[in-house]
């Protein structure tokens, strides 16, 4: 009894400061800025949304590293080490595990995980204290696939560099920045046909879902086959290039381990617990931490050890060193870059859009015109946080609809982005922990992410096969082709060749209507022309 009453007068006194320090908050400058009392909300109410949001979101930092490493990033065969028999690299080296390759990944990716936090973390105060809006802002998951595996391509296997890559990032947000400014992003939105919209959502989904399912980049259940294209694998061998199956299959232990992080974040998800993602992350990380086990992410090699040393300092800042202003705009040369642009651009504003707008309805703040107060502004925060996060090395930044944990928890104004902005700051901190989570635990948050973008799927009308048809070739390339840009060109060609009939009919009775307008106006002139004529004499 005397412990409950303590516990009982503790919880009074907390609840008493806390209003106490809501109500000075709320009538000081600051309060007033951020318009506390105008939205209904307080100080301690937007901070436990705040973090409530970051915990959602916090995967996204080692995720989108790890995606974006897989690119290569600035690493080239001349990082390699050189092979005892020839002396000498060769551009192969990039897929044979190559220790002095595998050494340059690891510093990439020790930069972009920096470069995701610090790129979040600007664009989230601008949100907040711009726009004052409860929005979080990341590197966006379809964006950092699209960029890694069709732009540069798997270790840079693609035709145009990683410095290249990411001019046409800054580019595509120097642009978001000027269509928005202008109010043409709402019109270019709108060109696209709806259909091929809300597939494209899909096909991203599906994207990704492979993408985790893969052994590279995921819980590696999908290989290739030789004879299938695709098999089932888990293998407890497989070849480190190319991924595919040299015996064992489904006898892979990190499989396994990956397939339990899978349950948890589903589970989590199903009962609506904030931060699902991070549990399953969190517990597949930490079980491969330990050394000397089938699952461990530290193999008794120089690499390994190398990554351990760095992993038992836990806090330490890591500086950028490698992919901070590497841009290159002598690239653009070649047409497919140009492709590449367009694709990056028209997925930035769907997806920001969408997301945006969604974000406003759910709190309230859109108006009878479909707007909402800060639109403009946030808008242009979105298109100036990309140009930030090429500059730092890493993909579009878009606001996510992770969201809705904070505005679920009562967040309304910009103080929720400044508290989850702040939280992406400590993060920097923390580097060695965050470069050492394996792929067998970010693989399942992959597939849980295409997953709950299935949703729109029903918004399609499939009763209409004019609209149906394009919108299942444009989700169903995207996987399949492995490309994000083949799936909605694909898409906006069949919906333009299906209507074409339509489009055909319609400007035939236009022209029809034109002339007999013309041929009606020929004879009314006529008409008025012969009454006003003087009367013949008899």
């Amino acid at each position: 009894m005397e412990r409950g009453g303590r516990r009982n007068c503790f919880s009074k006194i907390l609840a008493r400061a806390s209003t106490v320090v809501n109500q000075a908050v709320a009538k000081s400058s600051a309060g007033k800025y951020f318009k506390l009392e105008a939205r209904k909300s307080s100080f301690s109410k937007e901070l436990r949304a705040g973090i409530a949001t970051f915990f959602t979101l916090a995967y996204i930092i080692s995720v989108n590293a790890s995606i974006l490493t897989d690119s290569g990033g600035p690493c080239t065969e001349n990082d390699c080490t050189p092979s005892p028999a020839q002396n000498k690299t060769r551009p192969a080296c990039k897929f044979d595990m190559n220790p002095g390759y595998q050494s340059c990944l690891e510093r990439t990716k020790n930069d972009l995980i920096v470069a995701t936090s610090l790129a979040s973390m600007v664009a989230c105060f601008a949100m907040g204290s711009i726009a004052n809006l409860p929005l979080a802002l990341a590197p966006g998951m379809g964006a950092n696939a699209f960029f890694a595996y069709n732009m540069v391509g798997f270790h840079g296997s693609g035709a145009v560099s990683y410095s290249t890559r990411l001019a046409v990032i800054m580019l595509e947000g120097c642009l978001f920045l000027l269509f928005s400014a202008t109010g043409l992003r709402s019109k270019l939105a709108r060109l696209i046909p709806r259909s091929v919209r809300l597939a494209s959502a899909v096909g991203i989904g599906l994207f990704l879902a492979f993408t985790g399912l893969q052994v590279h980049q995921g819980m590696g259940l999908v290989g290739p086959s030789k004879s299938t294209l695709v098999t089932l694998t888990a293998c407890l061998k497989t070849d480190s290039a190319t991924g595919e199956c040299l015996g064992g299959t489904l006898q892979s232990p990190t499989f396994w381990l990956g397939a339990v992080g899978f349950l948890i974040t589903a589970t989590c998800l199903s009962r609506q617990v904030h931060g699902s993602m991070i549990f399953g992350i969190a517990l597949v990380t930490v079980v491969s931490w330990i050394r000397d086990t089938s699952v461990t992410i530290f193999p008794n090699t120089p690499l390994g050890d190398s990554n351990y040393e760095y992993f038992k300092k836990v806090v330490s800042f890591h500086t950028i060193k490698s992919t901070a202003g590497k841009i290159r705009f002598s690239g653009f040369k070649s047409s497919s870059v140009w492709m590449y642009l367009l694709t990056i651009l028209y997925v930035d504003i769907l997806d920001t859009t969408g997301s945006m707008h969604s974000m406003a309805e759910l709190a309230g703040f859109t108006n009878e015109n479909g707007g909402f107060e800060g639109e403009y502004l946030a808008f242009l925060v979105d298109g100036g946080s990309t140009i930030i996060g090429a500059a730092l090395g890493t993909t579009t930044l878009t606001t996510y609809v992770e969201s809705t944990a904070g505005i679920r928890e009562g967040g309304r104004t910009g103080l929720t982005a400044i508290t989850f902005g702040f939280c992406f700051f400590l993060s920097l901190f923390f580097t060695p922990l965050l470069t050492n989570v394996p792929p067998w635990a970010v693989g399942p948050s992959l597939i849980m992410v295409g997953a709950m973008m299935m949703k729109v799927i029903r918004e399609i009308e499939w009763t209409d096969m004019k609209e149906g048809v394009p919108a299942f070739v444009t989700m169903i390339l995207m996987p399949l082709s492995f490309s994000i840009a083949n799936g909605i060109i694909a898409g906006i060609g069949i919906y333009i060749a299906v209507h074409l009939p339509d489009y055909a009919i319609r400007v035939w009775r236009w022209g029809v209507r034109m002339k007999n307008s013309k041929y009606d106006s020929r004879n009314q002139i006529t008409a008025l022309a012969s009454t006003d004529l003087p009367a013949t004499p008899v």
